[in-house]
């Protein structure tokens, strides 16, 4: 499981602020996950040109389109945007181990 995040997974909440990168990250390390997390730098709305250069190339495989957050799940399945992470986070958390 990757997920692309821009500089950092860092969030300080509401009210003062959501960062996207850090809630997607928050709600899949809540469901149980620890993905591997790219940074990918840039900015969504820079030029070919200059996201190329970036891991954003990537996300722009992946998805068609720069903009992060982005999840790929062990599926292969690309997840765009904090909100859809999120979701599918919580409708897939990590099994608990069964009691032996």
């Amino acid at each position: 499981m990757k997920l692309y995040v821009c500089y950092g997974t860092w969030t300080l909440g509401r009210p003062l602020h959501l960062h996207p990168c850090g809630e997607a990250h928050e709600a899949v390390r809540m469901a149980g996950y620890d993905p591997e997390v790219v940074h990918a730098h840039g900015l969504g709305p820079l030029p070919a040109f200059l996201n190329d250069l970036t891991p954003r190339r990537e996300v722009k495989a992946l998805t068609g389109q720069y903009w992060v957050p982005v999840l790929i799940t062990d599926d292969g399945e690309a997840i765009r945007g904090s909100k859809r992470i999120a979701e599918w986070a919580r409708a897939h958390p990590v099994a608990a181990p069964l009691a032996v």
